[in-house]
Order: structure tokens, then sequence, then C-alpha cells
């Protein structure tokens, strides 16, 4: 399998790891992919540290275990590179994006000797000024597919959008809000 992708995402429980994992998987879906979007359960408490994954791949997939080592990691709260390796297993040619504020210098600190490409996006910034709260998922996810280049940008903002639709149902207000995220996120995450 070739052209499997592997993603790993670390976060807190509450941040919306598990939930833009899932999100991920439908829109790859969406665009004719074979998909896994699950996250790894453990005694999880709003804070704790949580996993999920995905793989994604343009074939069937018959892999049906954790992913050890991940061609992308996504890590929703930056908190998490002084108490979990978030590294564990990133191959080399694999990239890490990172939603932080911290420097270029202080996050190579952190990330063990990692010789691959990082990028960085400040979720934080762009939900508060987006929805007016701080909710790091859906920017995280604008990054991963940016990043990974999983579909295009106007594929995810198009499935996202009808996703949305679905889910923010009874809340339409939040729907242009999530959508301005996608879009900042999109132009915002950077190589460092």
């Amino acid at each position: 399998m070739s052209n499997l992708i592997e993603i790993r995402w670390h976060g807190r429980g509450g941040q919306g790891a598990k939930t833009a994992s899932l999100l991920l998987a439908d829109a790859a879906f969406n665009t004719g992919k074979f998909i896994q979007g699950f996250p790894e359960y453990g005694p999880e408490r709003m804070g704790a540290p949580i996993t999920a994954y995905n793989r994604i791949s343009s074939s069937p997939i018959t892999i049906h275990s954790n992913i050890y080592e991940p061609d992308y990691v996504v890590v929703v709260d930056d908190t998490l590179l002084d108490c979990v390796d978030v590294t564990a297993g990133l191959k080399e040619t694999g990239s890490i994006i990172i939603n932080t504020t911290k420097s270029a210098e202080v996050l190579k600190s952190s990330l063990k000797g990692f010789q691959g490409s990082v990028y960085t996006i400040d979720a934080r910034k762009i939900s508060e000024e987006a929805l007016g709260k701080y909710f790091p998922n859906t920017p995280m996810l604008a990054a991963i597919v940016k990043v990974s280049g999983i579909m295009t940008d106007e594929a995810l903002l198009e499935d996202m959008k009808g996703s949305f639709q679905h889910k923010f149902a009874k809340k339409p207000e939040v729907i242009e809000g999530n959508m301005k995220a996608l879009e900042l996120a999109l132009k915002e995450v950077k190589k460092i």
C-alpha cells in the first residue's frame, strides 16, 4: 500500500482531536478514498492526553491496528510536547503540525531530535477570531489537509460546508465561523 497515509493526532480531552480525525476521515471518504478514523481510548477525562488516528488510501486498507509509524503527527495542544513523546515512530520523511506560538528553537528542543518537517499554526488565534471561542480542532483539520495534500483546499471546504450544515442544523449561526476558521488555517499554517 504505497499510497497509504497514516496520521496520529495528539490532543487533550475536550479539544476535539477525535472529532477532527473523524471529520477528516469523512471528508477523505467523500473524495473517493478508503479511510479509517479511530480514537485510542484509555481513562479519558477532560484535559487528559488522548490519541486518535487516520489511515487514508486510494486502495482498500487491510491493516486494523493502531498506527506506530505515522507519516504525519498533529499536536492540538503544545503542552503535550513536554509530557508525551509525540515524535515516537514518526517517519524521518514525515511531518509534524503543532498548534503553538512557540519559537522554532523552543520547538526543536522539545522534538527530541526529529529531523523531518515541522509546521506550526496558531489555532487559538484563528478559532477565537473566527468562532469567538477556543476550538482548536477546526483549524488543525485544515492544517493537516494543507500539509499532507490528502485533498485540495477546495474539496475540503466544499465537503466541510455540507458536513457543518448537517452537524449544526440546529445551530446554523456557527457554520460561517467554522468555515472562516478552515479558510484562515489553510492560509496560516507555516513550515519552520
